[in-house]
């Protein structure tokens, strides 16, 4: 099970300190810099509205020819330094952007990868897939805006600010008088965003769930004519995914008549007021015109940061879903002072083991107790529901037990280092995970550095060095997704060959065979038996007949072992063992 880590509440002060020190602390020194660059740009664009006094009152007058050309090669090179400046610190931070969602999305993976199976069981594939891309492409959009653009518009603000006081202070307080309204109003829609974003990036999840399960069952979809059932369905999702994003629209825009009705207000006043002092000649008109242009390109800032805000809220949603999968801590670790294995053919000892899944109103096992023998083969069988596939999960730790204790030779395996235990196990499981990948990836995954040898020898082994030949890629053949070019039994024999090269001490064989036909059955199972010795073994099968010359054979039913023995002893037994065997429970 996986749980939930105790994690401060996520206020926005809270959430921007925490992406702040997770992720902006390696890039301070090109943040630094592309502050430089916005700095100078800033000031560029304050320094335009600064020379229209002069330029009005002295150049364009005709009071003082000489300046016509200096003054012309001034705003020439602001605007050469403006646009070379304003290009240099938007691609460094739009670098850092990119770079500091990189690191999440690598974080959100590797974090993923160490969450425990229930974890996996109780979040559809799409909404994880959603999470890593969906959300964080959110989040990606609010970081760059945030970085490329914040320092830029608070820069710009602050010189075109100190412009307009320059001029006028008392024009410049009249100007003041909206700039609480404002924040208010940013602020107001800023929490309704965060609103929207959070159910959009849910319903965005629940699209992309829906679309892989859809894609990955279209067999079933085509067989059944399930095309229209589907795209209804689909369709019904993608229309609230739609809906949101109306919403959420509407919302961020609600800014601009309101920013335009204060805006032209003020703008108004700065006219009349500003007009009546020229008109006295308490001002010149370049003074006015250079104060009533500063105000206006202060404006274009102020409606970006308003703008900004709507961006870091939405991004800040999508930015809570992603910590809330963070702080998700998973319950199976490594416990302090874990030690590694220390037997070189260990056993495998049930102790009074009892479990039961997270959801279930019953035990699935019940003070289970058994032991698998060094070179010996140990064999579950009974019907579906028993409880041999939990006994499998249960030993490389996909789950810890309820109570009772599982033994790798002597120890406790909750007092083993975790990649320990797993690296003395080979799993073969009848729910086969071919990758979209070569045959030659697939069968040493988990084994990247394999030779080509190794890979051939076990592919031999597991009788599927023929088939793969026949590709006439060979070993480099693309198998496609979940291996949709190989048929099932092709498809098994590169999961028993990928344990084959594991090489591992304990083998774990859930099904092996089941999709094999009687000749490759035959191939695979004598590979197996070569495989088996000196070595650990525990199988799962229905086949019966499969199963007859196991060391030790326990049937499970309900969750509780109902006899064990030898296939001769069970047999003579006559119980639930035998009477399976007689129904052909093979069949």
């Amino acid at each position: 099970m996986t749980i939930a880590a105790a994690s401060p509440k996520k206020t926005t002060a809270n959430l921007m300190k925490r992406l702040a020190n997770s992720y902006m602390n390696p890039y301070v020194r090109q943040i630094v810099l592309a502050m430089v660059f916005m700095a100078i740009a800033s000031a560029m664009t304050a320094s335009i509205p600064l020379l229209m006094e002069p330029i009005l009152d002295k150049v364009l007058s005709g009071t003082n020819k000489a300046l016509i050309y200096p003054f012309g090669g001034v705003i020439f090179l602001i605007f050469i330094t403006r646009g070379l400046s304003t290009y240099v610190h938007v691609i460094i931070m739009n670098k850092v952007g990119q770079s500091m969602v990189a690191d999440i999305q690598k974080d959100m993976f590797a974090h993923f990868m160490r969450l425990d199976l229930a974890f996996f069981h109780a979040n559809p594939s799409g909404h994880l897939i959603s999470r890593v891309i969906n959300d964080v492409t959110v989040l990606r959009a609010a970081m760059s805006d945030t970085l490329t653009a914040l320092g830029k518009n608070l820069m710009t603000l602050v010189f075109l600010l100190a412009v307009m006081l320059s001029k006028d202070w008392q024009l410049s307080l009249i100007s003041f008088v909206i700039v609480p309204f404002l924040v208010g109003f940013v602020v107001y829609i800023g929490r309704r965003l965060r609103k929207i974003s959070k159910s959009i990036q849910e319903e965005l999840s629940h699209l992309t769930d829906k679309l892989s399960q859809i894609f990955h069952g279209i067999r079933q979809v085509k067989a059944y004519n399930a095309e229209d059932y589907e795209t209804r369905r689909a369709g019904g999702v993608i229309g609230r995914v739609r809906d949101k994003m109306i919403k959420a629209v509407r919302v961020s825009n609600m800014s601009t008549p309101v920013n335009e009705v204060l805006i032209g207000l003020v703008a108004g006043s700065i006219i009349i007021y500003g007009g009546l002092q020229v008109a006295e000649g308490a001002m010149t008109t370049g003074q006015l015109i250079a104060f009533l242009m500063a105000f206006i390109m202060a404006y274009e800032p102020v409606k970006k940061l308003a703008k900004l805000n709507n961006s870091i809220q939405m991004g800040l949603g999508a930015g809570e879903r992603i910590f809330d999968m963070l702080d998700m801590m998973p319950s199976i670790t490594d416990q302090r002072g874990a030690k590694d294995i220390e037997a070189k053919k260990p056993s495998i000892t049930f102790d009074r083991v009892s479990f039961r899944y997270e959801t279930a109103e019953s035990d699935a096992l019940h003070e289970i107790s058994f032991t698998a023998k060094p070179g010996k083969v140990t064999a579950l069988v009974g019907p579906s529901g028993g409880g041999k596939t939990t006994i499998i999960n249960l030993i490389p730790r996909f789950y810890d037990v309820a109570d009772g204790v599982i033994k790798v030779g002597k120890q406790d395996i909750r007092e083993v280092k975790l990649k320990s235990l797993r690296d003395c196990i080979a799993l073969v499981s009848q729910d086969i995970t071919i990758f979209d990948d070569t045959i030659a990836a697939n069968i040493a995954y988990g084994h990247p550095d394999a030779e080509e040898k190794d890979i051939v020898k076990a592919a031999k082994m597991a009788a599927a060095h023929d088939f793969i030949e026949g590709f006439p890629d060979g070993y480099q053949t693309q198998v496609g997704e979940d291996g949709v070019k190989l048929s099932g039994g092709q498809r098994q024999r590169l999961s028993i060959a990928r344990a084959i090269l594991h090489d591992a001490p304990v083998l774990l064989l859930d099904e092996a065979t089941s999709a094999l036909d009687n000749e490759s059955e035959k191939a695979v199972r004598k590979a197996l038996e070569a495989l088996e010795k000196g070595r650990t073994t525990i199988v799962i099968a229905h086949r019966l007949s499969t199963v007859q010359n196991a060391d030790e054979i326990i049937v499970l039913a309900d969750g509780q072992i109902k006899e064990q023995g030898t296939h001769d002893e069970l047999m003579v037994a006559e119980g639930l063992y035998e009477k399976m065997y007689r129904a052909g429970f093979e069949e």
